[in-house]
């Protein structure tokens, strides 16, 4: 089970995946026992510090996720800073990115007194450490988007499938263009973005009318062209919703698209992912131009990127925002005070929190939703169309 992430492609050179947000897991605690509450949720004391447990992907040989581990602990720690009137205990625990080892050191965390968890990264660790805390009451803040690990005590911080579509779906229906035809990858990432697609086309104005899938391979792409190119037409489609990502099959797939005559002239292009990432990526995407993709506020994104490199002399990583939002949520709720903030119900309140890259709530089956903006690519740019909302009132969901 692991989080939704765009792969190495088979190409050279820079294009490389971006790794999507995952689960996040807090655990907050006091010097009191910790005990589970009706509702869910550990019973903290809000009148003195609170032992918050960060789970990161460090300690191990790869120094990938070594920087992942910083970047997320750095972010957490500037969340810490910010809060007022409350004290938060952050423990940092350390998983390797590794299932088995998040669960040890997740119950180590309980017997620490944490009350909430917030990470791990893997979806795999994240269901791991839910099991692992559950008797305890502890909730769990996983960094993961991945739904296969939402649910019970484990809440998801990264961008789901399922909202992105649902803004992507609803907007295009708002202009006109909802007739959609979804182009997936024959892989769990695929699988999962294809039901999202279709629960999204069920609660907005938009239609799925036609899907297409290709294998995960430059050959597979070449192979199911003709098929894709037919579909598109004889279904009547005008908007084309693409699941792959710039450092896998996206280049290559929007080039022949454009090549077999489903051009951007003739069809809307949408993409589930995140076109701007790398900063590169637009340039090598060319044939793209005009395409939407949803993408968290610009403006509150550039503010964290400066705040974080003044700190700390580097840019953080994509994924360094959901450590923010994961202590901001737990600071939000410590201060508004009681036994229970840190219960399933107080999580899931329906004004959500405010984050550094925008607006986002979580639900009670443990998935999100975000405030996103719909971009368009011109002239290998971003131009924001549609902003994200503010709030959870009105519209943009």
């Amino acid at each position: 089970m692991r989080n939704l992430i765009s792969g190495n492609f088979g190409w050279s050179g820079p294009r490389r995946g971006f790794l999507a947000a995952a689960a996040a897991l807090v655990l907050v605690g006091c010097d009191m026992p910790v005990g589970p509450m009706a509702g869910g949720g550990s019973s903290v004391d809000t009148s003195g510090p609170v032992t918050v447990a960060l789970l990161v992907p460090g300690g191990s040989n790869d120094p990938g996720r070594q920087v992942l581990a910083q970047s997320l602990e750095n972010a957490a720690r500037l969340a810490v800073a910010d809060l007022q009137g409350v004290q938060i205990d952050l423990r940092v625990y350390q998983t390797g990115g590794n299932a088995e080892r998040a669960a040890q050191v997740a119950a180590q965390a309980v017997n620490d007194g944490a009350g909430i968890i917030v990470g791990p990264l893997y979806a795999e660790s994240a269901t791991a450490v839910g099991r692992t805390v559950a008797s305890s009451g502890v909730n769990v803040l996983s960094f993961s988007n991945n739904p296969a690990a939402a649910g019970g005590n484990v809440f998801l911080l990264g961008p789901t499938f399922e909202n992105t579509s649902t803004r992507l779906m609803a907007y295009a229906a708002e202009q006109g263009k909802g007739r959609v035809m979804l182009i997936a990858e024959q892989n769990e990432s695929g699988q999962v973005a294809e039901a999202a697609v279709r629960a999204a086309a069920a609660r907005t104005g938009a239609s799925l009318v036609a899907t297409q899938s290709y294998a995960y391979s430059q050959q597979g792409v070449v192979d199911a062209l003709p098929r894709i190119a037919s579909s598109a037409r004889s279904s009547g489609a005008q908007t084309v919703l693409l699941t792959a990502g710039s450092g896998g099959a996206l280049p290559i797939l929007s080039e022949l698209l454009s090549q077999n005559g489903l051009s951007p002239q003739q069809f809307q292009y949408m993409g589930l992912t995140r076109w701007d990432i790398p900063a590169s990526a637009l340039r090598e995407l060319r044939s793209l131009e005009g395409g939407w993709f949803a993408l968290p506020d610009p403006g509150l994104t550039s503010r964290f990127d400066a705040r974080y490199a003044n700190a700390y002399g580097d840019a953080p990583h994509p994924v360094a925002s959901l450590g923010y939002d994961g202590i901001a949520a737990v600071g939000a709720l410590l201060r508004q005070g009681g036994a229970d903030a840190l219960s399933a119900s107080r999580l899931t309140q329906g004004q959500g929190f405010v984050g550094v890259s925008g607006v986002f709530r979580l639900r009670p089956d443990g998935m999100n939703e975000r405030g996103l903006a719909i971009g368009e690519v011109r002239d290998e740019r971003t131009v924001i169309i549609s902003p994200a909302p503010r709030s959870f009132v009105g519209g943009g969901f």
